[in-house]
């Protein structure tokens, strides 16, 4: 089974631990348990605003790392770039938009992207010295015994 990507709720619930007030005194988005304090969860727009949310998470780094203004213009991030989705699907449709908002709300995403780091955050794929030699160790001995 494909591992699923967490969503806003899972990833929000893992940090709601650290508030010092029982779950029941903390607001439903804060727990996990919705991504917006009134709206509809499950529509489309809220689903890719998740995705894009989740990714934008996962670029920065383990979610413990990340303060809460990180995290709050994360989900700023998503929800502009969901509503440029929309405003590009008209496009695609023949439809007029306002492209001076278009464009001025673009700006402002390209903004929060610079203030997040827009640069996804690479893993150190090197092996360690110990890590390398041990690999030839192996590569070595496996060599020999072909021979």
């Amino acid at each position: 089974m494909k591992k699923r990507s967490p969503c806003v709720g899972q990833v929000l619930a893992g940090r709601a631990a650290t508030v010092d007030r029982p779950s029941r005194q903390r607001s439903s988005v804060t727990n996990g348990s919705a991504l917006f304090l009134d709206g509809d969860n499950q529509s489309p727009w809220a689903r890719r605003f998740n995705d894009l949310f989740t990714l934008h998470v996962s670029d920065l780094g383990p979610i413990e790392a990340l303060s809460e203004g990180q995290i709050s213009i994360c989900r700023r991030v998503a929800a502009i770039e969901t509503e440029l989705e929309r405003m590009e699907g008209t496009l695609s449709k023949g439809e007029e938009i306002d492209l001076d908002a278009y464009s001025r709300i673009a700006g402002n995403l390209r903004r929060m992207l610079e203030t997040l780091g827009i640069e996804r955050r690479k893993r150190d794929v090197t092996p360690s010295l110990s890590e390398y030699l041990a690999m030839k160790a192996q590569t070595g001995a496996a060599d020999d015994h072909d021979h």
